[in-house]
């Protein structure tokens, strides 16, 4: 039995929806801001890095039969160090506390007084959200019905209306490129794209989208594959339709409000400037709904995960721990947050699109079997050693490895190691 075409759209809108959260929202209005008129090709490299690469990532997981079988080419040890660091960081640690910050400052601050206590509210918002997520996500299997038939088509739908007022009313049009975007749009939209953690998540998010498609029926492993693919393809065309309207708009905020602090303040313009005080009020609904949609898919995904690894704590454990964890680390702030995170998917990210690429050649890879490791092993120690060299002096000089300057150093050292995976792995054949 195949996914029918009803079901499909379901697990997409689904799909959509675990991915389309807090760093989705901001990271394309605010490139685009910064952009200015070169928009478009500070686009084409977000949507590699923020749609392609998530949505190859997908494939690559479900045609390896999982997520630990495509690390264990790297080896055992690899795998499970790689993916608990991966669940934790699009979990607990960073991209589950980001949802709750993130739809707080939105939805809260532009209606409190002055003098109101934010600390106190965020504290209250972030136990009610977490305790609402964690309701829903105690039946990941329902996720389709929850999010797919509800909550992403409102999303959807507040998305397409504040893109048509800014259709109506294009404002003062694009403003003036700046900053890397005047020299290097395209590669400085891919790095972007990082901090929408997608291509981490994509990794992950393949358990659940399993679960939820047999639950509609199929059980056979490869319809099972087939359908998990078609649904990462329709959930890319969706993120790519939604990061356009989302760009078009940021680059309207960029031309009317000169240097918008970020892409949650490039969006808070132009929807002032089109609707007024109601403005807010949508903006607010907005990032609630992307969230919490996305809050309640980590959950379950880490919940799945975590209680295959340590089957002793059951799912609903798990989901209760990570609901709490998250609930103490968001009320540091969505600032903190950032911050902590960069470096870390500066390291994860060069090592999860090896891997991803990698899969893609396995038919011409089986038998070579140093290629991943010894492309995993440059790949990681370039991205760390690029990560440190601001802290550390004497590896300063790293700054003039190829690429260094546009942030993409871990390139070349990937290559050298595939390269020399290949080499090593024909001498030992």
């Amino acid at each position: 039995m195949e996914l029918n075409g009803k079901h499909l759209l379901l697990v997409g809108l689904t799909l959509f929806s675990m991915f389309f959260g807090a760093g989705n929202l901001i990271f394309p209005p605010g490139i685009a801001a910064q952009a200015g008129i070169a928009t478009w090709p500070a686009f084409l490299g977000l949507a590699v890095s923020a749609v392609g690469l998530p949505v190859l990532g997908v494939i690559a997981v479900a045609r390896s039969g999982g997520l630990d079988p495509l690390c264990s080419r790297v080896h055992p040890c690899f795998s499970r160090a790689f993916t608990i660091v991966a669940y934790l960081a699009i979990g607990p640690c960073l991209a589950i506390p980001r949802t709750a910050t993130t739809s707080f400052e939105m939805a809260v601050p532009p209606f409190a007084p002055p003098e109101a206590p934010l600390s106190l509210f965020r504290l209250l918002y972030s136990l009610i959200f977490f305790a609402a997520a964690l309701v829903i996500a105690l039946r990941p299997e329902k996720l389709t019905d929850r999010l797919g038939k509800l909550l992403c088509p409102i999303l959807v739908a507040l998305i397409v209306i504040t893109f048509a007022g800014c259709l109506l009313n294009p404002l003062e049009g694009y403003g003036a490129a700046s900053g890397k975007y005047l020299t290097h749009p395209v590669v400085q939209g891919f790095l972007e794209g990082y901090q929408t953690m997608d291509t981490i998540a994509a990794l992950a998010f393949g358990i659940v989208i399993s679960v939820n498609i047999q639950a509609k029926g199929v059980t056979e492993d490869r319809a099972v594959v087939r359908g998990t693919i078609r649904s990462g393809l329709l959930a890319g065309v969706l993120l790519l339709v939604v990061y356009a309207m989302l760009s078009h708009i940021g680059a309207l905020s960029g031309g009317a409000i000169a240097n918008p602090a970020d892409g949650a303040a490039a969006l808070t313009n132009v929807v002032g400037l089109l609707f007024g005080p109601m403005g807010n009020a949508l903006l607010a609904l907005i990032f609630f709904i992307a969230c919490f949609n996305v809050c309640v898919g980590l959950i379950s995904s880490c919940g799945e995960f975590f209680h295959s690894l340590f089957p002793r704590l059951s799912y609903r454990s798990w989901a209760i721990l990570f609901a709490l964890v998250s609930m103490v680390i968001s009320n540091a702030g969505l600032a903190q947050i950032i911050s902590v995170s960069a470096p870390v998917l500066e390291v994860l990210y060069p090592m999860a699109i090896v891997l991803i690429m990698l899969s893609f050649f396995q038919k011409w890879l089986e038998g070579r079997r140093l290629v991943y490791p010894i492309a995993i092993l440059f790949t990681g120690l370039a991205s760390v050693l690029l990560v440190l060299r601001n802290c550390f002096p004497p590896l300063t000089w790293l700054s003039h490895l190829p690429l260094a300057a546009i942030g993409l150093g871990w390139l070349l050292p990937a290559l050298a190691g595939i390269l020399l995976g290949l080499v090593c792995s024909r001498n030992s054949l």
